[in-house]
C-alpha cells in the first residue's frame, strides 16, 4: 500500500547564546550561556510538499526567532521557567503539535552542566 504522508518532525540542536537565567549573584549581573535542543511534532505531513517554496512549511528561521526571543525576553529566575515559557512558545508555531525542548545551562558549575528536557503536547510514543 503506497502512502502519501509521513510522520514528520523538525530538530533545532546545539544553539548556543546568552540568556538571562539564574538566582545566584554572578547570574543575576549577567547573562550565561546556555543550549538549545528542540524536536517538534508537526504529526501527518504529505511526503512532499504542495511546491518548493518556505511558506508551504514550517520556516525554520520562525523556530529558531521564537527559540532567542523566548530565552532573551526578561530575566528568568529557574531554568523549569524558561523551559517551560519555550514548550508555549513553539506549541502556539502553526501546525506545531508537540515540544520536546532541553535548555542547558552550560557554567552553573565548574565540573558539570545542569539540563532540563521538557516534553508538551502530543507524541507517539
Amino acid at each position: 500500500m503506497k502512502s502519501d504522508t509521513g510522520m514528520q518532525r523538525l530538530a533545532i540542536t546545539g544553539l548556543r547564546f546568552e540568556a538571562n537565567l539564574g538566582i545566584l549573584d554572578h547570574e543575576l549581573a549577567s547573562s550565561q550561556p546556555i543550549s538549545v535542543d528542540i524536536e517538534l511534532n508537526q504529526g501527518a505531513q504529505p511526503l512532499l510538499p504542495p511546491d518548493d517554496h518556505i511558506s508551504s512549511v514550517l520556516d525554520y528561521r520562525l523556530v529558531h526567532g521564537t527559540i532567542i526571543a523566548v530565552c532573551k525576553e526578561q530575566h528568568v529566575n529557574l531554568l523549569e521557567s524558561m523551559t517551560g515559557k519555550l514548550c508555549q512558545s513553539l506549541l502556539a508555531l502553526p501546525g506545531v503539535i508537540g515540544v520536546r525542548a532541553r535548555v542547558t545551562k552550560l557554567k552553573i558549575f565548574d565540573d558539570c552542566e545542569v539540563a532540563i528536557h521538557m516534553e508538551a503536547g502530543k507524541w507517539n510514543k
